[in-house]
């Protein structure tokens, strides 16, 4: 017999929590996402976000009437901080920055790949990973694209819509093919070569 509170509360389960690249990549997403929706600096999201530093005296809490179950109260406990190497906070870091520096060359490059689609009819969470991928393609040599596609797409597929993931992986194909053209994209070493498509 499973432990439903194991299911319904699975932080409380866990004493810790690794960082690595795709919790960087969820937790980037995140916090772009929260500053679209609430024009918050990136510098009051990050730590609220990466680090998951809540606010728990605040006054929605305080003031609220419902009594939390045990196994509420142990999940919130045991919300532990995720246990982060250096070299993934700086990838976090100058990932936000080059995504949002790369804005104005994304939206160009969505409107030449995806032709007749207005930009503000695709999601949210789609037009961030299309413009987090993008940012990984111009700025991290080291990273092979085809991993940055992958990871795009199976982050789409655990935060947005069925058919993202699809959608996704065929605006970066697009635009991957017009970076590449204008020579926007130099990857180095072993296998990381793009004068192929990937």
């Amino acid at each position: 017999m499973t432990d439903l509170n194991a299911d319904l509360f699975p932080l409380s389960q866990k004493k810790s929590i690794k960082g690595n690249r795709r919790l960087v990549r969820e937790k980037v997403l995140q916090i772009l996402t929260a500053l679209v929706v609430s024009d918050t600096p990136s510098e009051i999201l990050f730590p609220h976000i990466f680090y998951r530093v809540f606010n728990v005296e605040d006054e929605e809490a305080s003031t609220s009437t419902r009594i939390l179950t045990p196994a509420e109260v142990t999940e919130v406990e045991a919300d532990f901080p995720i246990i982060w190497k250096q070299d993934e906070i700086d990838f976090a870091e100058k990932l936000i920055v080059c995504a949002l520096e790369s804005k104005k060359i994304v939206d160009e490059c969505i409107d030449i790949a995806v032709r007749n689609w207005e930009l503000e009819r695709i999601a949210t969470v789609d037009h961030i990973l299309i413009l987090m991928s993008v940012a990984e393609f111009i700025n991290f040599p080291e990273i092979p694209s085809k991993v940055t596609i992958n990871e795009a797409i199976d982050i789409a597929k655990k935060y947005s819509t069925e058919k993202s993931s699809v959608f996704i992986n065929g605006v970066l194909d697009a635009i991957l093919e017009i970076l590449i053209k204008q020579g926007r994209i130099t990857k180095q070493g072993r296998g990381l070569k793009t004068n192929s498509r990937l």
